[in-house]
């Protein structure tokens, strides 16, 4: 008799029991205790599975990773470009500053005002003329 794979053994009552002094058939062994092997469609077939794909999906994580860090790091760079232009557009706008408070207290004195409009032709008030009251 030909024994196969997942193959069961007959009941009592469906075929001769084998005396087991004679030694026709050996110890029946439980087929509920032995799990049965399952193998997956592409072994059976004698494929194996293909990690190309899997391969190339990590590749192009790895260079989305990469592509992420390259464009975080110029965006910090133009950010600190940025930060230097500004401070030094700070700076000449508080010299600027500074220096129109210069000009304004040496032009808002009075021998500056005097000196621009003699320049202009104005001349030096006199004395003032009192009128009295009829």
């Amino acid at each position: 008799m030909a024994v196969y794979q997942g193959a069961r053994l007959r009941g009592a009552a469906l075929g001769p029991r084998a005396i087991p002094d004679q030694g026709a058939r050996p110890a029946a062994v439980d087929p509920d205790a032995l799990p049965r092997r399952r193998s997956r469609p592409t072994t059976r077939a004698g494929r194996r599975p293909n990690r190309t794909g899997l391969l190339l999906g990590g590749i192009v994580i790895a260079f989305l990773l990469a592509f992420f860090s390259l464009a975080q790091t110029v965006r910090v760079s133009a950010t600190g470009y940025d930060i230097n232009r500004l401070l030094v557009e700070r700076d000449q706008l508080e010299a600027q500053r500074q220096e129109l408070l210069s000009d304004l207290s040496r032009l808002g004195r009075e021998p500056a005002i005097r000196k621009q409009a003699l320049d202009l032709g104005l001349g030096q008030l006199v004395e003032p003329l009192i009128v009295t009251a009829r």
